[in-house]
């Protein structure tokens, strides 16, 4: 008896955290030579299940709103359940919104601003059929109304331009009353077709005066990504896609072309998944493995994966056709050139930057708090401490060191050699250290005479 009580008790906190669930807001930026930039407009495609959406500037937030485990989600009393996107969007002193009811019964509207915290609520029993509401805004600029019945919502967002008289009044929504039929308004692009489930994995595109730039991503909470336009971009490939369809940006620095950004494919070139060994038997393999740091998928997109020596000169190739792991003289091309720095390869990202911008945050990835070296990403690098995992297993370093692994032994033939970057230098560095350790990895491309 106790058992089933257990169980009912389990089972309800499931159900209450479920309905409870928050929508997911993506945010997009994006900034050049340490300062921002504005984007025309942001292209999100959903490669896992298809289909697209695009935001058009001033709009940089996508919102998702997702229910996890409910698989009756079109049941005869909600499959008609819907709300539409208001109008006008963005508001200009008051907007319109239609919302369906597939049969009579209780609505809860609730408006947030983009903190999450509750402006104001709407309870009612409605009709079957179509209704209409007018909301007035107030001083914010940007709004997430929810409409839930029973344990399904929907969500919408909607941007506000605040008139250069506006006043701090608090937003107004009222019900105008039940529609027979909803007029067609022109849209550039509905979202009520982009379908989204956690694990999902998507490429977003950006377009500005500056040209264009992607980042991919599976995401699993809300985000806050930003687009890099430092840099020139390799001569017909601004970018290289993994097998698994992570999405890299690339940077021409001298005759080198290399990724901006660390990889995180967990799948050899050739479709063999690397294993993932997130236990103590990490400290003895000689086979390729990868984790994610401290076991924690959530850091994939910020550092991407941290990879054994062994998997870097894995036969069935770690990185893209056309691409290698690149070796140690490899990195010392890099490091001849121009006589670089380190700081000039870090990226601007930090807690608590002494220059003003986008650069100054405590978001991941960014460096940790240093008065001396700040990183000023010269040449587009982005260089980003994503740490390590020690060969006893341990994890340390986020945030302070950026290790990269080459394809080289040193001479010994005992341990692996790597380049870094860390928090309180100005160097850009080698040594070598056990196969066993977890590393991050850029790929560079084979071509390298690009003049």
């Amino acid at each position: 008896m106790k058992i089933k009580i257990l169980l009912a008790v389990l089972l309800f906190l499931l159900f209450k955290s479920i309905v409870g669930q928050q929508p997911m807001q993506l945010v997009f930026s994006a900034q050049k030579n340490s300062q921002h930039i504005q984007l025309d407009s942001i292209l999100i495609e959903n490669i896992s299940q298809g289909g697209d959406t695009t935001l058009f500037s001033p709009d940089t937030i996508l919102v998702l709103d997702y229910i996890i485990g409910v698989t009756n989600a079109q049941s005869v009393e909600t499959k008609d359940f819907n709300i539409s996107q208001n109008y006008p969007n963005p508001i200009v002193g008051k907007s319109n919104f239609f919302i369906r009811m597939p049969k009579k019964g209780n609505i809860r509207i609730v408006v947030c601003d983009l903190t999450g915290r509750e402006l104001l609520h709407y309870s009612s029993t409605l009709d079957q059929g179509k209704h209409s509401f007018l909301f007035i805004p107030g001083s914010e600029n940007f709004y997430l109304l929810t409409a839930q019945v029973n344990s399904f919502r929907k969500t919408i967002k909607m941007i506000n331009r605040p008139s250069h008289n506006s006043n701090a009044q608090n937003c107004k929504l009222e019900y105008v009353g039940k529609k027979d039929i909803v007029p067609r308004y022109k849209s550039s692009n509905s979202k009520d077709d982009f379908v989204f489930n956690l694990g999902d994995l998507l490429i977003y595109t950006a377009y500005s005066d500056s040209g264009h730039r992607k980042i991919s991503d599976s995401p699993t909470l809300s985000q806050i990504y930003t687009f890099q336009y430092s840099g020139i971009p390799c001569p017909g490939m601004p970018y290289v896609t993994d097998i698994e369809g992570n999405v890299y940006n690339t940077v021409r620095i001298g005759t080198q072309c290399w990724m901006k950004e660390n990889l995180k494919t967990t799948t050899y070139k050739d479709g063999t998944p690397i294993p993932n060994v997130p236990d103590t038997s990490w400290s003895y393999i000689t086979e390729g493995a990868y984790v994610w740091y401290d076991n924690n998928i959530s850091w994939r997109y910020a550092y991407g994966a941290l990879y054994n020596w062994y998997a870097c000169v894995d036969t069935n190739g770690l990185c893209p056709e056309g691409w290698h792991v690149p070796s140690d003289d490899d990195w010392e091309i890099l490091h001849s050139f121009q006589y670089l720095s380190g700081d000039e390869l870090k990226s601007c990202r930090q807690v608590n930057y002494w220059y003003h911008g986008m650069c100054n945050t405590s978001v991941h990835p960014r460096w940790e708090e240093n008065n001396l070296h700040h990183g000023y990403d010269n040449y587009g690098f982005t260089g980003l401490p994503g740490g390590t995992r020690f060969a006893d297993g341990t994890f340390q370093q986020l945030g302070y060191y950026s290790y990269w692994w080459t394809s080289s032994e040193w001479y010994t033939g005992e341990e692996g050699m790597f380049w870094y970057l860390y928090i309180i230098s100005n160097q850009l560095g080698s040594w070598y250290y056990s196969k066993n350790f977890g590393f991050s990895m850029r790929c560079l491309r084979n071509l390298n005479n690009l003049e």
